[in-house]
């Protein structure tokens, strides 16, 4: 008797355990990161392979993909990275979207959202101290800004401090449509509207589409409830219009 209740222990232990990594996106929303496996993402760092060509440029991303499964890890429904390895990226490209996403990092820290490939949507160590040495670097002002625009335009720094303290988790959700960006963080309006400049070339325009990726950047991340929405068209247009109200 004691060992039949036990084995039904177990099975409803590894039942709820399954229940809660199955991810519960808003209508409306689809889930990216299923909860339990990697599939649909793979490792790359573009930064690192801009300047190859050929044989070799191909290597290095295989290597990359290789290498992804040694950094990154599906736990208790969570995307978990070890602050090391390439960036998790999506195999499916989008546009037009909205992003709802969760995270938890550590002190000293720093990472970041990619869209469409590009840099970045920044999440910060909000109790770095500011070094006057490096004034373009502003930690202290905290997460969401977007990073790679130049230092002072709209949107480089975020409006608010809206970082929650560490242990608790954070989230966003994000609006792309066109080159344009709305964030907010822990549900705090932080980037309004701004444009996204193309890095590292922003003479190029802003892509159309391409993948999702989380940065890895110094210090364990965990990231959950990653749900996208593909935005139409008509909505896109309406909702620029308003912004331009």
């Amino acid at each position: 008797m004691m060992k039949s209740s036990l084995l039904l222990a177990a099975h409803l232990f590894a039942a709820s355990l399954a229940h809660a990594a199955d991810p519960q996106p808003p209508e409306g929303f689809k889930a990216i990161f299923n909860g339990k496996d990697l599939a649909g993402w793979y490792g790359l760092n573009p930064h690192s392979v801009v300047k190859l060509t050929g044989e070799k440029k191909d290597a290095a991303l295989k290597k990359m993909r290789d290498e992804f499964a040694a950094n990154w890890k599906a736990e208790n429904g969570e995307l978990v990275n070890d602050g090391h390895g390439p960036y998790a990226t999506t195999g499916q490209e989008f546009g037009d979207m909205e992003f709802h996403i969760e995270y938890k990092t550590v002190a000293g820290a720093d990472s970041g959202i990619y869209l469409r490939g590009v840099p970045q949507v920044q999440i910060w160590d909000k109790n770095q101290v500011f070094d006057p040495k490096k004034p373009t670097r502003r930690p202290h002002l905290g997460s969401g800004g977007l990073f790679n625009n130049t230092p002072d335009t709209p949107g480089r720094d975020p409006l608010v401090i809206a970082d929650k303290e560490f242990g608790e988790w954070n989230s966003f959700r994000i609006r792309q449509i066109g080159a344009r960006t709305w964030v907010w963080l822990n549900d705090k309006l932080v980037v309004d509207g701004a444009p996204m400049e193309n890095y590292p070339d922003k003479a190029v325009p802003y892509p159309a589409k391409g993948p999702i990726m989380l940065q890895t950047h110094g210090g364990e991340i965990r990231w959950r409830n990653l749900f996208v929405r593909e935005i139409g068209a008509a909505e896109a247009k309406k909702i620029l219009a308003e912004a331009k109200k």
